[in-house]
């Protein structure tokens, strides 16, 4: 049975001590990745078209994480009767972040892509905390050399534009940028709903390069099971989920706020259900602009998710065999 580590040493409470992702240790030696999760900041938010303020979400994210860095052998969850991240089994290291170049989209999309390659090298499943949603292209450019992955989008907006005024990498870009890729198998486009950045011929073009969107109220009336059976199943899935995609009601600290989203247990079930329909080789979560919510606690529902999803991705993922 796993003892808790109040036993001995530090208590090291959540505002005691550096703000890494879950207290995890921090590794500046992208050269020696040994994890199983690595968390990678990417505080780039020059891809806004209204509010800015994303370039502070991986610090928010961080601080708000230390409340789940947990001390006691792991996250024990008395609904589902599992003991998540136990300690000692699963290892999560945070990187720091990507070096930003100010007005520099394509340098600074290169030093995040460097980054996540980093971490795929070192067979570790890369978790990348924006920034705005433009900081999905590096991500998703990253996996060029690995094996095909459906995406799979939590999100208000279809982020489909092709161009506009010459901009091709800009937050309304990325799944637009994704479809493109002759290793990106396909899209599925949840939560989208209300006026959007992106105009009906972008929902034409998603359809016809792949892509199955469903709004709020489409998955509600489908339910989890049915909207999960509408994804291909045994394959790998990139995961990008926006921060509005979620309720402005719980998620007010973003810079496009959309009513109509998500609760927390809709996506939680949602997750659990897709790591248990393939495997999760990647993950961002993007857009909280922590100015825009004094309570905090849009970068504590941001920080809460990717927790509760790398202890499911770990929990439900098939055994390790020897050769790997």
């Amino acid at each position: 049975m796993t003892q808790n580590q109040y036993e001995s040493g530090r208590l090291d409470l959540p505002f005691v001590g550096i703000a890494t992702f879950g207290k995890n240790p921090y590794v500046a030696d992208w050269d020696n990745i040994e994890a199983d999760f690595a968390i990678l900041g990417a505080p780039y938010d020059f891809g806004t078209q209204w509010r800015p303020g994303a370039r502070f979400g991986p610090r928010s994210i961080r601080e708000a994480s230390t409340l789940f860095s947990f001390g006691h052998g792991g996250a024990y969850d008395h609904e589902d009767d599992v003991t998540y991240l136990p300690a000692g089994q699963v290892k999560i290291v945070d990187l720091g972040d990507a070096d930003i170049v100010h007005t520099d989209t394509i340098k600074s999309h290169e030093n995040i892509e460097f980054g996540v390659r980093k971490i795929l090298d070192a067979g570790a499943i890369p978790i990348t905390l924006g920034g705005d949603h433009s900081i999905n292209i590096p991500c998703v450019n990253a996996f060029s050399d690995q094996e095909p992955i459906h995406l799979v989008q939590i999100d208000a907006h279809l982020d489909f534009v092709d161009e506009r005024h010459g901009v091709r990498f800009g937050h309304g870009n990325p799944m637009r940028r994704a479809a493109e890729k002759p290793y990106v198998t396909g899209l599925s486009q949840i939560g989208i709903r209300n006026v959007s950045s992106t105009a009906k011929e972008g929902y034409d073009d998603a359809r016809a390069m792949g892509s199955d969107i469903l709004s709020v109220r489409q998955f509600r009336k489908l339910g989890v099971d049915q909207v999960l059976g509408r994804i291909p199943e045994g394959v790998r899935y990139y995961v990008t989920i926006d921060i509005d995609g979620f309720d402005p009601s719980i998620a007010a600290g973003t810079g496009t706020p959309s009513h109509g989203g998500f609760l927390y247990y809709e996506i939680l079930e949602f997750l659990d259900g897709l790591t248990k329909r393939g495997q999760i080789v990647g993950l961002d979560l993007v857009e909280v602009a922590p100015d825009y919510d004094h309570s905090g606690t849009t970068a504590i529902l941001a920080a809460q998710i990717l927790m509760n999803t790398i202890g499911r991705i770990s929990h439900n993922r098939p055994p390790r065999t020897t050769s790997e």
